[in-house]
């Protein structure tokens, strides 16, 4: 490394912290495409600043990259871009997935999917106000000093800290955490494929949580749909079993879920949340112009 050419020497140091930084705006975002965009809004305001003096560079960059997601939020707000509702002001819009092949996670995606940030805690981070979602994801998920964080909400730390206290109890009463046997999660989820391409409806009632909650998100031309309980869920068996022959097994967001390919394009990516052995959440995404944006090689080989 060249310290004689300190511009050189510094995107080095930004490059080697462009993960972490993905992974905080991923999280803040749920767009994998702002969160690009972020990291490089933090690369703008570092090449523009003097930092010759600060001691931690990781976190400075961590709570500018926070400052700059806070931003986005705040902005999507104003132009009332705020995830999209059903009619009855249930959240649908789905985070975009990250997809992975079934076996493991690529390692470029370990730092990104750190935490088991599973699409259910995505979701139930988008519900939170910008602030909440700020003090938690900083705090909670990257350990950022609630002084630090402070600052950059223009809170004092005690209010911060309060914001965050908030945001956990909503995540831990929404997104319990998962089972961790990743192999019992595959088997869940491939019985349930097997009774929605058989159109088995009990077979699906036996598999699904009783209090259940599904989320499709088919993006700005298709409506959203939020549907709850083990026997209104099965009830779409049919829209399942279409879903399930195409079905390709791949790790979405590092935990069991489906791809449905057709042609060479991805129609659907199926993302399951369990726990007890049984499914809790079940989020769909059919939105094309995001689907078009996945990589399937992982998958296809």
């Amino acid at each position: 490394m060249n310290e004689k050419d300190p511009k050189l020497f510094l995107a080095r140091q930004f490059e080697a912290h462009r993960p972490h930084l993905k992974a905080v705006a991923y999280r803040m975002l749920g767009s994998l495409a702002e969160a690009e965009d972020a990291v490089q809004e933090t690369w703008f305001k570092l090449s523009r600043s003097d930092v010759s003096e600060v001691e931690n560079l990781g976190g400075w960059l961590t709570t500018v990259t926070g400052r700059v997601c806070l931003d986005l939020l705040r902005s999507r707000a104003t132009r009332h871009e705020e995830p999209l509702h059903d009619q009855d002001g249930q959240l649908v819009r789905l985070p975009d997935p990250v997809i992975s092949g079934a076996d493991r996670i690529d390692p470029e995606q370990e730092v990104l999917l750190a935490d088991s940030v599973g699409i259910a805690l995505m979701v139930v981070l988008q519900t939170l106000a910008p602030a909440e979602r700020l003090a938690f994801v900083l705090h909670d998920m990257f350990h950022v000093p609630f002084d630090d964080i402070a600052g950059v909400i223009d809170r004092t730390p005690a209010a911060t800290r309060q914001l965050a206290s908030r945001a956990r109890r909503r995540v831990q009463g929404q997104a319990p955490a998962p089972d961790s046997d990743l192999a019992a999660r595959r088997r869940v989820v491939d019985a349930f494929l097997a009774a929605a391409r058989g159109g088995d409806f009990d077979a699906l009632v036996a598999v699904l949580d009783p209090d259940i909650v599904a989320r499709s998100d088919g993006g700005a031309l298709r409506p959203g749909a939020l549907r709850r309980g083990a026997a209104e869920v099965a009830s779409q068996a049919i829209m399942f079993a279409r879903f399930a022959e195409a079905a390709l097994p791949a790790l979405v967001n590092g935990t069991p879920g489906v791809v449905a390919v057709a042609d060479g394009r991805a129609m659907s990516v199926m993302a399951f949340t369990i726990r007890g052995g049984r499914v809790t959440a079940l989020d769909i995404l059919t939105d094309p112009e995001r689907l078009a944006d996945i990589d399937l090689s992982a998958l296809t080989g």
